[in-house]
């Protein structure tokens, strides 16, 4: 696909940087527990900044996420999930992303980067869908974007794992990763 056709396929593609509104963005996760149900989280502190070019091939986004705002629903869970069994908080404060590339697909964008999380850094390609851009009542431009991607703890060096009896384990390996970013261009 030529960037003209790319263009034209992102709803009133616009120029310029972007950084996400908190207060209507979602950083979210959901990894199977017990083998039977998800257990759904979210990160309520995160830095998303996009760069859209003329070119939208050519655009790119940096994401920080504070791994200490980790919210499930239930603290004690919370606790569990920063401690060193996981997250690692303390020695990892953050989890980083920076795009390396972006491409069309037949229905939407895949944005190709890395995912730095628990002192290792992975390939992590995110699958874009792009809503368009509109103005709010203050007359700020505002860009909506839903993103998807699925890890394995494992691959970034977290690897606790409790057994069950009769097999599987507590905690499931893949996590599905879910954002909801509407983003407001920057004067």
């Amino acid at each position: 696909m030529n960037s003209v056709l790319a263009t034209e396929t992102i709803p009133d593609h616009l120029a310029g940087t972007w950084k996400a509104d908190p207060a209507h963005s979602e950083v979210a996760f959901a990894v199977r527990h017990l083998m039977v149900s998800n257990t759904r989280g979210r990160f309520t502190s995160f830095d998303v900044t996009i760069v859209a070019a003329g070119d939208p091939l050519r655009s790119s986004v940096t994401a920080t996420i504070d791994l200490s705002s980790i919210d499930t629903g239930l603290e004690m869970r919370d606790e569990h999930l920063r401690s060193a069994d996981y997250l690692d908080v303390e020695q990892y404060p953050t989890m980083s992303y920076r795009s390396a590339a972006v491409r069309p697909t037949d229905d939407g964008w895949v944005i190709d980067g890395e995912l730095t999380l628990h002192g290792v850094t992975r390939p992590v390609p995110l699958t874009v869908e792009a809503h368009g851009v509109g103005v709010d009542p203050w007359g700020n431009q505002r860009a909506g974007f839903s993103a998807t991607a699925q890890i394995s703890r494992r691959d970034f060096g977290i690897d606790t794992s409790i057994p069950m009896d009769g097999g599987g384990v507590v905690v499931a390996d893949k996590v599905s990763i879910s954002l909801e970013i509407e983003a407001v261009r920057q004067q």
